[in-house]
């Protein structure tokens, strides 16, 4: 028997009904996506702001170093120790924040990162003891510690498919807040009544800002998603992943050892090279001015280098460059310091360009959102720990020496080990491949 045919009302009902639930669904399906777009766009300008704050509290305290001693009544040899709290917290807490995320979620982890940084700035200057000073920075330095491991997390997670343009983005803003640190904090504090306290307590104000755009996302709790599949709207879908044992990686491993001598590197840099010029005949404003030239390179190179790293399969040729720049800017230093000063601190800015390239590796080496957090984590606080005692090392050599010959070619025997490290890491594969073989 033939089915009957729907009737001109059945058939007009029908209708009428589908074009009002699909009337009612474009609607939301707009706010969503209106949603979405905004809540990106946050991410975006907290990944910003944040990565500006996780270097002034250390640049500007170098900065007024010699005001901060004299007012605190603190030794030489403390205010030696005070350049090896940075990398020593950064390993201690840093290993904390995967744990965190797991826990909290991604983003308020950082949010509450940028609130301690706050805190810290803003209290210590006036504690007005050399253990509550110390107390105080570390309280700072924790929040930086975990936003550190965190930030290649996010990107990750929210830009599965944009990794090398959102970590430059990330290292140019993290290059430039160094730079302004220490370029403006002397000045700074002039103008605020020519104290040492306020120059280093404004610095708070600009982490306080920072926590203003993860306010909203602080409902995103629980475990992080594996960023798998691109999405550009939005965080990555949830998916469970086995348990990864980083330390099986020797990509890991590579990761780890090429990210604690570029620090290690990058620390001796900030601490020792305008002293180095300063040694060779060079004018002490000219040597501060060389060593600006120096951290600045970072801010434009900081946003090319992801960006064509995340283009090459393999990411050695790259560490290569990087690797024979800063061997070209150790020999000038050693054979003419103050004839080439200028192509010398271009040659370093260029080599401490690792630093980037580093971050764009910890996203690329591993597949899911958990990998990330872990290799971010084992890379940083391994890396950190690596880097401890090597500015200690140049002023014990520079001493003992007489001269900057020694240091300079431990700094550029450093510099071999480096390079195998990071030609390593960049080879094409994940470590949760590798910890699974």
């Amino acid at each position: 028997m033939m089915e009957p045919m729907p009737s001109e009302e059945t058939r007009t009902t029908t209708s009428t009904t589908g074009r009002a639930r699909a009337a009612t669904d474009a609607p939301r399906e707009g706010r969503g996506r209106s949603t979405r777009a905004w809540t990106t766009r946050l991410v975006v300008v907290g990944i910003v702001l944040s990565a500006l704050n996780l270097r002034p509290a250390i640049t500007s305290l170098g900065a007024l170093l010699e005001e901060v001693r004299a007012g605190l009544g603190m030794s030489g040899s403390v205010a030696g120790l005070l350049t090896s709290v940075p990398p020593l917290c950064f390993a201690v807490f840093g290993v904390m924040a995967p744990r965190l995320a797991r826990r909290f979620g991604s983003a308020a982890v950082v949010c509450a990162g940028m609130v301690a940084i706050a805190a810290g700035l803003a209290v210590r200057p006036y504690v007005g003891s050399t253990p509550a000073f110390l107390a105080a920075s570390a309280l700072a330095l924790m929040g930086i510690a975990v936003s550190n491991v965190l930030m290649p997390v996010i990107v990750k997670r929210w830009f599965p498919d944009r990794i090398g343009s959102m970590t430059g983005l990330y290292s140019m803003a993290l290059a430039m807040g160094t730079s302004a640190a220490a370029a403006v904090t002397v000045p700074l504090a002039g103008v605020l009544g020519h104290s040492w306290q306020s120059g280093l307590s404004a610095w708070a104000l600009l982490a306080a800002v920072a926590v203003l755009p993860w306010l909203p996302l602080l409902r995103d709790r629980g475990a992080e998603p594996a960023a798998q599949a691109p999405a550009r709207t939005g965080p990555a879908r949830e998916t469970q992943a086995p348990a990864l044992r980083i330390t099986r990686s020797r990509t890991a491993w590579a990761l780890a050892v090429f990210f604690g001598l570029q620090a290690t590197a990058a620390y001796i840099t900030m601490g020792w090279m305008a002293q180095i010029f300063r040694d060779a005949g060079v004018p002490a404003g000219t040597a501060g001015l060389l060593l600006a030239v120096t951290m600045v390179m970072g801010v434009p190179l900081a946003f090319v280098i992801p960006r064509l790293a995340t283009r090459l399969p393999q990411q050695g040729p790259i560490v290569l460059v990087l690797g024979v720049c800063g061997l070209a800017g150790y020999a000038g230093l050693y054979v003419a310091p103050a004839a080439g000063a200028w192509v010398w601190a271009l040659l370093l800015g260029v080599a401490n360009c690792a630093f980037p390239l580093a971050l764009t590796m910890v996203g690329m080496r591993a597949r899911t959102g958990p990998g990330v957090a872990k290799l971010s984590a084992f890379a940083q606080s391994t890396g950190y720990l690596i880097s401890i005692p090597g500015p200690l090392l140049v002023g014990v050599l520079y001493q003992s020496s007489g001269g900057w010959g020694v240091p300079l070619a431990l700094m550029a025997g450093l510099l071999v080990p480096q390079t195998v490290a990071g030609y390593l890491a960049g080879r094409n594969r994940t470590v949760e491949d590798e910890a699974a073989r």
